[in-house]
């Protein structure tokens, strides 16, 4: 499997990756089967976050014997530097490994003060010095954040969300790392599920030299898909432009993404597939939206306290609880046609 250089860190990565959030779904051993058919087809980077409940845990269980031969990334969603050291020493002792290879702030609404003694970043000095990991990176879904990470030169990586939907502004983002040789590593490459081709975001992402997409992976025919495309790597011509500028066209605009950071609803509401229910109808096969099980998942959006957790927390800004009604009177409509 190709590798490249993941930036000023000089680790060889492979060009398709592992996202480890959605293992967090499966069992210990269904996740074993597939991080191990993964590295045995030659997977060597993998991705996860303190965040992401049992993630670390069964990267831990199913890789430990193997560590030496694959690159860890995880993150932090600490807010001060004591709290990011326990966090690192939680996820070593979960990961079954004594060093991180890529630590990277989860997320922050604002980039930490790099002179603060008791600061975020501070902490990763520190956690570096100790040798707990041995490379630095942040995440984010604001691109001036993003931005800004990378003009800082306070980061070796930054993980962004790219795809074949990535606004002009997003895509600068790539060139700005390459300047300053930081390893970009691509979130949300298939936009939560909405592009259905993952041969067009794999073309379209492949033309950037400097960019390693983490595929969320938690179906077996998931990694499969990408072992095939990474055997065969599709070609960015006109037949993929056709592709990617028809899903442009139809996901235009503000959506939800389904990145998960609104869970837990306290109403129960499966938010990151109740926001985007109108999408998922057109753009995939709809008949299992169509059970009573699904529907009465839906009606839970009903039962909305309005608690602002959902708005605060989403990354786009979404106003997510009148976004989930508009999408439950669109549901409904739907349901009412095609339920027979």
């Amino acid at each position: 499997m190709e590798k490249i250089r993941l930036g000023r860190t000089n680790l060889m990565v492979t060009r398709s990756s592992f996202g480890a959030l959605p293992i967090q779904r499966l069992s210990f051993e269904e996740s074993k089967n597939i991080l191990r058919k993964a590295y045995d087809n030659g997977i060597n980077f993998f991705d996860t976050a303190r965040a992401y409940s049992d993630s670390e845990e069964k990267i831990g269980y199913a890789l430990s014997d193997v560590r030496s031969n694959i690159i860890i990334a995880t993150k932090s969603h600490a807010k001060d530097k004591k709290t990011l050291l326990d966090h690192i020493e939680t996820s070593l002792s979960k990961l079954k490994t004594d060093y991180i290879d890529i630590l990277q702030l989860h997320n922050p609404a604002i980039l930490p003060d790099p002179n603060d003694d008791e600061g975020l970043y501070a902490g990763l000095v520190e956690a570096k010095k100790r040798g707990m990991i041995r490379f630095i990176g942040i995440t984010n879904h604001k691109i001036k954040n993003a931005l800004d990470a990378a003009d800082s030169g306070l980061y070796d990586t930054i993980q962004f969300p790219l795809s074949s939907l990535s606004a002009d502004v997003d895509l600068k983002l790539i060139e700005e790392c390459k300047k300053r040789d930081i390893g970009v590593i691509a979130m949300k490459a298939l936009s939560g599920g909405l592009i259905t081709n993952a041969a067009s975001t794999f073309a379209f992402l492949r033309q950037f030299d400097n960019i390693v997409p983490i595929w969320g992976i938690q179906k077996e025919r998931e990694l499969d898909e990408f072992i095939a495309l990474e055997k065969n790597p599709p070609i960015l011509d006109d037949a993929m432009w056709k592709i990617i500028n028809k899903d442009r066209a139809e996901l235009a605009g503000d959506f939800c993404r389904g990145c998960g950071y609104c869970m837990p609803c306290p109403a129960g509401i499966e938010i990151p597939t109740a926001a985007r229910i109108t999408l998922l109808l057109g753009r995939a096969p709809y008949e299992d939206f169509l059970t009573d099980t699904f529907k009465d998942k839906m009606g839970l959006i009903n039962n909305c306290i309005e608690c602002g957790n959902c708005k605060n927390h989403c990354p786009y800004t979404l106003d997510t609880p009148n976004l989930l009604k508009r999408e439950l009177k669109n549901y409904e409509d739907f349901y009412k046609v095609h339920k027979k």
